[in-house]
């Protein structure tokens, strides 16, 4: 018996949704390959891959948070000391939120996250944590009911927008800045429409607020109206009830 003909290397290859030609066709079948058992686990690594991995990541979140009641999400500092002001504030947010109808969705961290969490679940409220994937990772704090771990930030940062009808942000670092000013955005873009944004803290946040107006918006880089799209309050029943009115609780 002959050796069979190896198959001609074909000039166009066509893979579910992609096209290859010439020096890109790849040898083997999409099925040959998932059926092979030899070779290495490199392939759980590659971006095809990772895509699948996102897209569980947000069927997970979608599925846990669906049936959330209405929901303000609180950002602040992990690093808040217990014993802080700023922590016994963040308490009370969370009992207040919980009080005017809200559930309470945090990072899940500790610090401030914690608080607002203790604060919704003494109210015995929904008290909810999103937490992501670090290397210093401390876990989800014991005060979160309901809790999702992200391995990719914009995927967490989604379901903060889209579950939440608000945010009241607390005084924090990067990760707190970097939530602030994607819903600034969003704001601003007409992406959401409606999501009122309270800044908690005016001593902590001035020197952003002035800058934003005295820098940004004099040197023609924003609008004057886009300072509107943010309060700023020491308090925490004015903070609670901005929020309130904005989503027309």
């Amino acid at each position: 018996m002959g050796v069979p003909e190896e198959p001609k290397k074909p000039e166009e290859q066509r893979l579910g949704p992609v096209l290859r030609r010439r020096d890109q066709v790849q040898p083997g079948t999409t099925d040959q390959r998932l059926l092979d058992t030899e070779g290495d686990s490199e392939w759980v690594h590659t971006d095809p891959w990772r895509v699948m991995r996102i897209q569980s990541e947000f069927v997970e979140g979608f599925g846990a948070l669906a049936e959330l009641p209405s929901a303000i999400s609180v950002f602040g500092s992990a690093r808040t000391k217990p014993d802080s002001p700023e922590y016994e504030a963040g308490v009370r947010i969370g009992r207040a939120l919980v009080e005017a109808g809200f559930a309470v969705i945090t990072g899940g961290g500790p610090g401030a996250m914690e608080a607002a969490n203790k604060g919704a679940r003494e109210a015995e409220g929904v008290s909810v944590g999103l937490g992501i994937e670090l290397p210093f990772e401390q876990g989800l704090n014991p005060h979160v009911d309901i809790g999702v771990n992200f391995r990719y930030f914009f995927v967490r940062k989604t379901m903060f927008v889209k579950y939440a009808q608000g945010f009241v942000v607390l005084p924090g670092g990067l990760g707190t800045l970097d939530e602030l000013f994607e819903a600034l955005t969003l704001v601003q873009t007409r992406k959401v429409t409606r999501f009122p944004i309270v800044l908690f803290g005016s001593e902590y946040w001035k020197g952003l607020v002035d800058w934003l107006r005295d820098s940004v918006v004099a040197g023609g880089k924003a609008s004057e109206h886009d300072l509107l799209l943010f309060h700023v309050t020491d308090d925490v029943d004015e903070a609670v009830a901005l929020v309130t009115k904005e989503v027309g609780r």
